[in-house]
């Protein structure tokens, strides 16, 4: 991942539209998915630094870094167990980094010898077997590619102050590197058939050095309904804001936001500033309200296990996202701010509203300017059946008034409430 104050500018591209969009009849299952988990892992988690931003800043230097795969073991490595925690967090997807801008490979990659089969005591590909894992249980498989390679002699550009060459005085040089690029993008085609292909490093370079529209319909040609993301230099399919939550949607029609549990992508042993649980309830919330997915990152120990915060963390949400499954996947986005204060779903059909409660309510809940006639009113994962009021409609005036709802608190969920209003048809809203 890129560090967002050295690189602020790059951020606008990532809300860009995409040019030759995939049809909305493919990215129809990523847009129901609604939960994906983004797994850093490399062999920055052996000391617990920053993935490959540690040598780019000088912070150390690069052979100290490369020494980390001496210390890379992936000996409790257990894709099965991670495949059963993705799942139980009710997340659809998961990514994987499989190369991040060090050049670092995790599977044994033939186009270049720096990957962990070759160079760690890992031995193996581990991209295979978490492929395996993912699709033995029906969720859709993303992996992560940094198209920059700071580590490889061909890429121009080696840490923040060390320039190899620039690309317009040594095109051969540059197009040896993209050679090496495209066969690696073709090994992880080839061996693993991604569903989706997260990208990052694009910022490095112009779409025409990266030859992005050509490597899009490339990459498509091979398989249609592969889905890619923003970082193609404008070529992608979705948007993906980083860190920070949206304040107002977002303009593109699918977006994602990338989010760390704490305040590092890989793991670091010294973050302890994690996220509580409801709080990541909150941001994703937050997400489906607008349209939008999550991408909730973790960051497995060089050994492979995952740390037992992270864990814990994804039961939590798990125990939230399937008591509430209704009110998030296949939803679209909901009702404008001015409606209802707190996020909001649809159903596919748009006839039931789900209300999500940030905080227990101290009195009735409040829909302002809903025009259809409510059928029934429920409490999401515990049945409760809700009377409502309307108040404020008079006969001679469109306005529909105020509907009030009380929410008893023996019916309040742990983290947040969930309350599905079912309409007499696709919802109509008075909107003046």
């Amino acid at each position: 991942m890129r560090l967002l104050l050295l690189f602020s500018l790059c951020l606008l591209p990532r809300f860009s539209s995409a040019q030759g969009s995939t049809p909305d009849s493919v990215m129809r299952w990523f847009g129901d998915a609604k939960l994906g988990i983004f797994i850093h892992w490399g062999i920055y988690a052996v000391n617990g630094i920053d993935e490959s931003w540690s040598f780019f800043n000088h912070y150390l230097s690069y052979a100290d870094y490369m020494a980390q795969a001496e210390g890379f073991t992936a000996s409790a490595y257990d894709p099965q167990a991670w495949g059963d925690l993705i799942d139980s967090a009710g997340a659809r997807y998961a990514v994987l980094t499989t190369k991040h801008h060090d050049g670092v490979a995790l599977w044994d990659s033939e186009a270049g010898p720096l990957n962990v089969a070759k160079r760690t005591p890992a031995g193996c590909d581990l991209v295979g077997p978490f492929v395996k894992a993912l699709r033995e249980r029906d969720l859709r498989v993303g992996l992560y590619y940094s198209h920059c390679d700071w580590s490889h002699p061909d890429y121009p550009i080696h840490t923040r102050q060390i320039r190899r060459y620039d690309i317009t005085e040594e095109p051969a040089r540059w197009q040896r590197f993209l050679g090496f690029h495209r066969a690696q993008l073709d090994e992880l085609m080839t061996r693993y058939q991604p569903d989706l292909f997260w990208f990052d490093g694009d910022w490095e370079q112009t779409a025409e050095a990266w030859q992005a529209a050509d490597l899009r319909a490339w990459l498509k040609a091979r398989q249609p309904d592969l889905i890619l993301n923003s970082r193609l230099t404008g070529y992608g399919d979705y948007a993906t804001p980083e860190q920070g939550p949206p304040v107002t949607r977002p303009e593109a029609p699918y977006w994602e936001l990338c989010l760390t549990m704490n305040d590092s992508w890989g793991y670091q042993r010294n973050d302890h500033n994690y996220k509580t649980p409801y709080q990541l309830i909150r941001i994703f919330a937050d997400c489906i309200s607008m349209g939008g997915n999550l991408l909730l990152d973790i960051g497995p120990r060089a050994d492979g296990s995952i740390p037992p915060e992270q864990v814990t963390t994804l039961q939590q949400l798990g125990r939230w996202t399937h008591k509430h499954a209704e009110a998030i996947y296949h939803t679209r986005a909901g009702l404008p701010p001015e409606h209802f204060y707190g996020p909001t779903t649809l159903s596919a059909d748009s006839s039931t509203l789900f209300l999500f409660l940030p905080h227990p309510p101290q009195g009735p809940i409040v829909i302002k300017g809903l025009k259809n006639r409510i059928n029934r009113i429920r409490v999401v994962g515990q049945g409760t059946k809700l009377d409502h009021q309307v108040l404020s409609r008079v006969y001679w005036s469109e306005y529909p008034g105020l509907c009030y709802i009380t929410v008893p608190a023996y019916t309040h969920d742990p983290d947040m409430t969930v309350i599905a209003v079912q309409l007499d048809g696709p919802v109509r809203l008075f909107r003046e």
